[in-house]
């Protein structure tokens, strides 16, 4: 069955205080620390998320456009990778909220988007 709205895991660069923000607008969202995941490498949060279908939300830009880039290459489904500026988190959950409201979690797989 096709999931309709984007699920996202925090990557732990990203404020926990996110998460709250967007589980009061009513979308789910999971931290590192929630999944348990706190210290796993690149490579581990980013295979998690897969796991859990989720679309990972992270400020580290240059290690994840690698392992997308490695995804594609390996033709490996991920749920989508959303890189944010360095912003204040109402701002990140400004820009959040454009794409959680205009695309769905089917439209969002192995996409990559900047906020």
């Amino acid at each position: 069955m096709s999931k309709i709205f984007i699920s996202i895991y925090l990557d732990e660069d990203v404020n926990v205080l996110l998460a709250d923000l967007l589980k009061a607008r009513g979308f789910e969202a999971i931290t590192t620390r929630q999944a348990a995941q706190l210290s796993k490498t690149d490579e581990e949060q980013l295979a998690y998320a897969v796991t859990q279908e989720l679309t990972l939300l992270t400020h580290n830009r240059v290690d994840f456009e690698a392992l997308a880039q490695a995804y594609f290459e390996a033709n490996q489904q991920h749920y989508g990778i959303i890189f944010a500026a360095r912003n204040p988190p109402q701002e990140i959950l400004r820009r959040l909220l454009i794409i959680l409201n205009q695309i769905t979690a089917d439209e969002m797989k192995n996409q990559v988007r900047y906020i």
